[in-house]
């Protein structure tokens, strides 16, 4: 899934996305096409963003809301 299918699909703005990476909490693909480089973010990906996501709405800063969204996708798989 390419960056725009997530901010879309997931409602997360793209500042967000990226300090997710910037950070090291995920760690897309880099795909480059032509002089152009895009992510490629895994459904393993999405789901930890989307977890992520569910906790910073809820008001949790970044690192606790990355810890919570491992938690819940321990208890998942």
């Amino acid at each position: 899934m390419n960056t725009t299918e997530v901010v879309q699909n997931l409602g997360i703005p793209h500042r967000k996305l990226y300090y997710l990476e910037q950070k090291g909490y995920i760690n897309p693909k880099k795909i480059t096409a032509g002089d152009k480089d895009f992510r490629d973010y895994t459904d393993k990906d999405v789901e930890k963003i989307r977890h992520i996501w569910k906790y910073l709405k809820q008001g949790f800063k970044y690192k606790p809301a990355y810890n919570k969204a491992l938690g819940d996708l321990k208890r998942v798989s």
